[in-house]
């Protein structure tokens, strides 16, 4: 994302557009630029588009947890002044806005989440990066999208750098350890927030029938497909996915 980022206290974020308020949560090797389509197609059509920078390395490992970056997020919403928001999370970042919508459901007017953990265990950090490994890593991340290629350089280089950083690949690891300690089936059931699920047929980190199961047990969600697409949707086939959200997003009068 070539934009600027706004530094205001303990935050650094993306905002553009006016209106409802579309929170973004970034995944544990996602930057704020892999949502750069949904970035430049909302704010055209009303909504206000934000985009947190999650403390993911930077808190203390006793803060490294799916349950704090939750309320991380519910304190950026206090200190943006939101009234109710759409959280938008892929991966990690749709843990954390599932894991928000149980704590603060009063915060909440969607959710959408996309390849998100929270259901199943193998999701992050089955098989980890070896460290000093660039071909094994570069395959890792080319596994996450059907088409290899959008694993730029830039991607693997980033999640190369983290592979050999001991801090960052600890505090990889706890959020892992936290991710299938915080499995949300038994809280599911009980969060009647309108729910978008967008899903990659290919995605091979989060396999499909996890989103399946997502939308048999949360009450009040709708999941959409879409083809030849890995655990990223938002960035391989950013106008289907941009679409199906903003048709959901009519659909239930948001």
């Amino acid at each position: 994302m070539e934009h600027e980022l706004k530094n205001e206290g303990r935050y650094k974020y993306y905002e553009s557009g006016e209106g409802i308020p579309i929170i973004i949560l970034h995944g544990l090797m996602g930057g704020l630029s892999n949502f750069d389509g949904v970035a430049n197609f909302f704010p055209a059509k009303g909504y206000k588009v934000v985009i947190p920078e999650l403390p993911i390395y930077t808190q203390s490992i006793l803060k490294t947890n799916v349950k704090a970056f939750a309320k991380y997020v519910k304190d950026f919403i206090t200190f943006k002044g939101f009234d109710r928001v759409i959280l938008l999370g892929n991966s990690l970042g749709g843990h954390i806005a599932l894991y928000h919508t149980k704590m603060y459901p009063e915060k909440m007017l969607g959710l959408v989440i996309t390849g998100s953990s929270g259901l199943y265990e193998s999701a992050m950090g089955d098989s980890y990066p070896r460290r000093g490994d660039y071909d094994y890593i570069q395959k890792k991340a080319e596994a996450v999208f059907y088409d290899p290629k959008i694993a730029t350089k830039e991607i693997v280089d980033e999640v190369y750098q983290m592979a050999n950083d001991r801090i960052k690949l600890i505090k990889t690891l706890t959020i892992a350890k936290s991710a299938i300690r915080h499995n949300m089936a038994k809280d599911l059931p009980k969060m009647h927030v309108p729910t978008c699920i967008i899903w990659g047929k290919n995605d091979s980190v989060t396999p499909p029938d996890v989103a399946v199961e997502f939308d048999k047990l949360l009450p009040n969600s709708s999941l959409y497909w879409i083809d030849k697409c890995g655990h990223a949707a938002m960035m391989e086939h950013p106008d289907e996915f941009n679409e199906l959200m903003y048709t959901w997003l009519k659909k239930v009068n948001l």
